[in-house]
């Protein structure tokens, strides 16, 4: 299984550039899962020193990435490219919704997106 996990408001809940208030529970599962032999990718809109920053804040807490920004070596091997979107089975993200949440009608639903994503900042308010 590969993991792409972003970093600020999924990993850190600092305020960018800054880092801090680490996720750990979210953390501890990605190690667990590494240790389990899958991989893990970190990709983030952050580059140069803030992205320096948050891997080192990642490392400072036991976790090391596969790739980052990047698709795995074996990826892009297996493709004969390397396509900017990153080939994983997982996203974790703080912006995210999942298809499955939503049957396609032909027409955008806003009140139904407001309402996942609503119910997406109170769980994350309440794992702070």
């Amino acid at each position: 299984m590969i993991y792409a996990v972003d970093f600020d408001g999924t990993i850190s809940m600092a305020e960018w550039p800054e880092v801090g208030q680490v996720n750990k529970e979210l953390v501890d599962f990605l190690i667990r899962r590494k240790m389990l032999g899958d991989k893990v990718i970190l990709w983030t809109c952050r580059a140069g020193k803030p992205l320096a920053d948050a891997v080192d804040f990642c490392r400072s807490y036991g976790l090391t990435f596969d790739a980052v920004n990047d698709n795995l070596p074996e990826v892009v091997e297996k493709y004969g490219s390397n396509s900017r979107k990153i080939t994983c089975d997982v996203y974790i993200d703080d912006r995210a919704c999942h298809i499955d949440d939503y049957q396609f009608t032909g027409d955008v639903d806003v009140d139904r997106i407001e309402a996942a994503l609503v119910k997406f900042a109170d769980r994350m308010a309440m794992a702070v």
